[in-house]
Formats: C-alpha cells, structure tokens, sequence
C-alpha cells in the first residue's frame, strides 16, 4: 500500500471487513451491494494521488484542490460525487498559538476519500469511533462525510476558550496599573481570529446544504446529524465575530490608555520644568556678576534667596498636585 494511505477499509452494511486491502481491491469491492469504501490519505504528491483517482474517477479540478491545498472552506458538486474542504484548526497552549491542518474530502455513493494536510485533528480516532455505530455506517459515506466534518467542528471548542482566555489576559493588561503596551499582542490575536473566522464562516452555508437535503449523497437518517452540526458551527462563527470586536473594543482602549498616560507624562514634566524654571530664574540673576545688584552685601540675602526660591516652589507643587499633574 502507498506510504501516503494511512488507511482503507471497506464497509459493508455498517461493519468493516477485516484487514487492510489495496485500492483495486476496495474500489471492487466497493461495488457490492450495501458497500463503501472509506480511504485515508496524508499529504499526497501527484503522482501519488494518480492511482486514487484513476479508481474512483475524480475529476481533475477537485483532485488538484486536493494536492495543492491552502483552499478556503466549501463545497461542490462534480456529477454523482461531492468535493468538501474543511479547515482544522488546534489551540497550542504551550505559545498561545492556534495552528491550522486542512482536511479535503471526495465523497461518492460507494466511496469516502479523505486528504489531511497538516497535523491538527487526526482522523484515525474518528475512524475508530465511527466503526463502533454499524447502525450510521449502514447510511453509506455520509455517516462517515458527518463523524470527519463533527470532530472537526467539535475540535473549534478549544480554540475558541483558548482564544477567549487570551483575550481576557489582554484586557486585562491594558487596564492594568503597570506601564505596558500590548498592541503587538492584539494585533497577534486579531490575525489568528481572522484566520479562525475564515475557517469557521465559509464552512456555515455547506453544512446548511448537507443538513437540508438538497445532496443525495447524504442519506435521509444522517440529515438530523448534520444540522447538529450546523447548529455548533452557526454558534463558533457568530463566538469569533464577537472575538474581533473585542479586541477592536481592547485596540481602542489600548490606545486611549497609552495616550492618557503620555498625556499625564507631559503634564508632569511641564510641572517639574515650571517649579525648576523659578530657583533657575533666580539663580541666574544672581549670578551675573554686576557689581551693584540689591542686597548683595547683606548678611541675610542669600538665605532669603533660598527661601524665596524654597517657598515658591512649595506653592507651585502644590498647586500642581491638586490640579492633578503631579
């Protein structure tokens, strides 16, 4: 078996038949009554996919969709078959980071091809859990077309409490007492709620198409799935709309603390300049050596020059700190 197949099975009346088998092989014997065949691939090159799509008979558009990737979530429609690209996405708590997978799926009424490029949500456990309901696998590949498109919605809930915390710890930081400016930190998130919004928004209308009836692929008992399905996607997409007006909201914020706080440093400066402007004021008269200036030969002229300086700056800082500039 190609080392890009990851795996292939062939189920027949909602059960798997034992062993692995070779795509000749699971494409005859998909052909049996109340047969599918369920193949799983990893990042295929193109002479790779050439076998798969040669014994299925997948059209070209969709197949170099497949290989190339980096597609935006849909769904479309070639003759008998359809063509869904989803987009995985995975909460990485270690960097605060959300990093993306793409999972790209033909879907026939005898066969399921699933085409995973990227590491997040591995379907190998969703295989698992699908074998254990015969009674939805009986339904032919929509059952399985559901479990893929369910873990993939499902797997959105901890990128969106991972986001949520984030953006809590943002706004958090930008009214916190401390001196900080985490705009490159907003910025940051704004992107990855952008990237995670165009995963989830474009995915919303097919899943309304799956959940409708409108495909027969789909079959009449896997309907209500679906629109399960759809239900948490509507819910993801409107949580990441949210998220991006947050962090706008946090962006404005930001920006009004920073220029409170540069305004409080102007005005605590222009204080300071203004108390030291009058001892310096003084000083400088004093120090510019003429010969006859008043009270230069009196005892006490120095130390009334101190305390002059001493007491207006006194009232100066005082009248600046209840004007709240110091």
């Amino acid at each position: 078996m190609p080392r890009m197949i990851v795996d292939c099975g062939v189920y027949r009346e909602g059960r798997r038949r034992d062993g692995r088998v070779g795509l000749r092989d699971a494409e005859i014997a998909s052909r049996e009554q109340g047969a599918f065949v369920w193949v799983g691939l990893h990042e295929p090159t193109e002479e790779e996919f050439d076998s798969v799509r040669r014994e299925f008979n997948l059209h070209e558009l969709a197949v170099e969709d497949a290989i190339k990737a980096h597609q935006r979530p849909k769904l479309e429609v070639y003759g008998d078959s359809l063509f869904m690209v989803l987009r995985t996405a995975r909460y990485i708590d270690e960097t605060d980071t959300v990093e993306f997978g793409e999972i790209l799926l033909f879907v026939g009424e005898r066969f399921l091809i699933s085409v995973r490029h990227g590491e997040p949500t591995d379907l190998h456990g969703v295989r698992l859990e699908t074998e254990a309901r015969p009674d939805l696998l009986s339904c032919g590949p929509g059952a399985a077309l559901h479990a893929i498109v369910d873990r993939v919605v499902d797997d959105y809930e901890p990128v969106v409490a991972g986001i949520e915390d984030d953006i809590e710890e943002v706004e958090r930081e930008v009214f916190s007492a401390a001196r900080k400016n985490p705009a490159e930190r907003i910025y940051e998130l704004k992107r990855e709620v952008i990237e995670f919004h165009r995963a989830v928004g474009p995915l919303v209308e097919p899943l309304r198409r799956l959940a409708s009836g409108e495909l027969g692929v789909v079959h009449e008992q896997v309907r209500a799935y679906f629109r399960d399905v759809y239900d948490h996607a509507v819910r993801t997409d409107e949580r990441s709309d949210g998220f991006r007006e947050l962090l706008t909201g946090a962006l404005e914020a930001n920006l009004a603390q920073v220029s409170a706080r540069q305004n409080d440093d102007v005005r605590r400066i222009s204080a300071v300049v203004a108390i030291l402007a009058v001892p310096t004021m003084l000083a400088g008269i004093y120090g510019m050596n003429f010969e006859h200036m008043p009270e230069l030969e009196w005892e006490l002229g120095y130390p009334l020059v101190i305390a002059v300086m001493l007491t207006v700056c006194g009232l100066m800082y005082r009248a600046f700190k209840r004007a709240g500039w110091l």
